[in-house]
């Protein structure tokens, strides 16, 4: 896990390459504490710097950004030239196909096994990649950059493109700002994104002129020009003919924790009260990891302290369990640390700082997560609720006028957020991507344009969400299955994970986000694979006790209300009203207060005034 950043151009001179490159890589540090490098090519087209998190061949072999010589070339300067972020869990099968073949290796790393891969197969090496990447290939002899990113979207990559040609990408939103090569201008359909659902969806950002490369794609630079691809999707089936064994499960899961154990330093895991990480405990004690360290957050509110029961399942699975019992003040102080962190605010991302920063403080550098599991496995109320709105407003549909009418009322009168939401939906077509919008939102479409008005003196329509695969899915939980994993999971959860967990120089893992468990279990029909309480999930991991199994659903949350009422009040006592909406939940109040600060810090220009 590591920081990567770029620039390709034609018009600098290379010295003023190599200097936009260090400013970019400085901001991106925190990434990769362990080691840091660059390469400027000779004529000065290129510049690739990097930042390193040691997790595999922790030598200087693992050195980036890393080059290698063409195989059938007897020439001195080296061909291919990368800068890679993730880690690819089947390297070790694929280094051992590519030596095979005849190919000789220098290092014990995963890096070195992508250029090689690539050398041979060229962009379609991304193809057999099994992990999380973002990674950058400069070729010397065609003089083209490709730049690639995971199937899921756990690593992030963004890039700017100049009128000119010039080609900038980086990890992180910062980096990309510090170049000093792009205007620091807020993006409306961004900012519209992020007021309506609490992130901003992909492929916006909230800078304009920057792009987040969607997850699953390629894109490729030669002379100035620019084409980008998608290299991987997947559909639910409906087949039940097709559909997999519980025990099949089992072996996809299995396998896809054991893939995320291959590291050369100790691997933990978050443990909550759930069953998504308890299960993921089981499955690694039962492939023989015995050395296990978790880690948990607990409350003194009964209503969000998980630590109890997570320490009772670490004792039940002999793990070394670490619990750290956070309070309103503490949660204050952590929160000062936690603003200059925030590359693209969301309204989540202070829980997995909080535990990120713990679990690094006991000395871990990888971690596993159980994020999603809900996704997968319908764990989320959303998967009764949103097809129960699309089938009431479908049948209201015969009487539109009056379903439409009855929508602006509601969404004009209602003194609940979620009431205005179900009014906005009601006014639309009654579409899945409507309901889901409408459900998991924290803003109406009409409140989301007069936020983003007050921020950038301009509104705009709301940005589609880039799900998945844009075609109809065999069951209304389907469709929901694919909203989740590509709207919420995606622009938020993996988002946070990754840009918080970085922050504290930790490699965070998710093995239920894994592409071959997902091609399996896309083949499970949905009456099976989103049984309520995650009941195929349960029955494929028995292990998991009943004392998890059979608690109420609970996500990873903080008392936020309660402290934002309370003891954080003055903190957040400027985001009560803006023009005209006023903020009536902690989550929209969080909303405006973060991107004010955010735009302060990154030194952006706004119109809000604090209301």
């Amino acid at each position: 896990m590591c920081g990567i950043a770029g620039i390709v151009s034609h018009e600098l001179s290379r010295e003023s390459l190599g200097s936009i490159a260090r400013s970019m890589r400085a901001l991106l540090e925190h990434r990769g504490p362990d080691d840091h490098g660059e390469f400027i090519s000779d004529n000065g087209i290129v510049a690739l710097v990097h930042t390193r998190l040691a997790i595999l061949d922790l030598s200087s072999a693992g050195h980036q950004p890393m080059s290698i010589h063409a195989t059938a070339s007897d020439t001195v300067t080296p061909r291919y030239w990368i800068s890679f972020n993730g880690e690819i869990y089947n390297f070790r099968e694929l280094r051992d196909e590519l030596v095979q073949s005849g190919i000789h290796f220098h290092s014990e790393s995963d890096t070195e096994v992508i250029l090689r891969l690539y050398e041979r197969d060229g962009a379609a090496c991304v193809e057999r990649l099994r992990g999380m990447f973002a990674f950058a290939i400069w070729d010397e002899h065609e003089q083209s950059c490709f730049l690639a990113r995971d199937p899921l979207g756990i690593k992030p990559l963004y890039y700017h493109q100049s009128t000119n040609g010039e080609l900038l990408f980086a990890s992180e939103l910062c980096a990309l700002l510090g170049s000093e090569r792009i205007p620091r201008t807020l993006n409306p359909a961004g900012v519209f994104s992020f007021f309506q659902t609490g992130s901003v969806s992909e492929p916006e950002t909230l800078v304009a002129g920057i792009r987040c490369l969607p997850a699953g794609h390629r894109l490729f630079w030669r002379r100035g020009s620019m084409k980008m691809e998608p290299f991987w999707s997947f559909r639910f089936s409906a087949d039940s003919s097709s559909s997999r064994t519980v025990a099949e499960v089992r072996g996809a899961l299995t396998d896809s924790v054991s893939h995320h154990f291959v590291s050369d330093v100790p691997v933990g895991i978050f443990l909550s009260g759930g069953i998504d990480s308890t299960a993921l405990l089981a499955l690694a004690r039962a492939a023989g990891h015995d050395d296990i360290r978790t880690f948990s957050i607990s409350f003194d509110d009964p209503a969000f302290n998980e630590g109890d029961v997570a320490r009772k399942t670490a004792d039940h699975f002999g793990t070394q369990h670490n619990d750290w019992r956070l309070d309103a003040r503490i949660g204050r102080s952590l929160f000062d640390e936690f603003l200059p962190r925030i590359d693209q605010p969301t309204i989540d991302g202070f829980n997995t700082y909080a535990v990120s920063t713990f679990a690094r403080n006991q000395g871990m550098k990888v971690v596993l997560s159980g994020l999603g599991g809900d996704e997968l496995f319908g764990g989320y109320p959303s998967f009764q609720r949103v097809p129960r709105m699309v089938n009431w407003s479908r049948q209201f549909n015969v009487i539109k006028p009056l379903r439409i009418l009855g929508g602006r009322v509601l969404a004009r009168y209602s003194r609940s957020g979620p009431g205005r939401r179900l009014g906005d939906f009601l006014q639309q077509s009654p579409t899945f991507e409507a309901a889901y919008r409408a459900y998991r939102g924290i803003y109406t479409r009409d409140e989301a344009a007069r936020l983003t008005s007050a921020f950038t003196g301009t509104a705009t329509q709301f940005c589609q969400p880039l799900i998945l695969r844009k075609e109809i899915q065999p069951t209304a939980e389907d469709e929901v299955s694919v909203l989740e994993l590509g709207s919420y999971m995606r622009n938020q959860l993996l988002r946070d994970s990754d840009v918080m967990s970085m922050a504290c120089g930790l490699e965070l893992r998710v093995p239920f986000v894994d592409r071959r468990l997902v091609e399996v279990l896309s083949q499970v029909p949905a009456v099976m694979r989103l049984q309520r309480g995650k009941g195929l999930l349960l029955q494929a991991v028995p292990e998991v006790p009943d004392w998890v199994a059979k608690r109420p659903k609970r996500g990873f949350s903080f008392p936020f209300e309660q402290w934002l009422a309370e003891d954080w009040k003055e903190v957040f006592k400027s985001g009560g009203e803006c023009n005209g909406v006023r903020a009536q939940s902690w989550y929209q109040k969080w909303s405006v207060f973060m991107l004010a600060t955010w735009c302060k810090r990154m030194k952006i220009e706004t119109t809000y005034e604090a209301g």
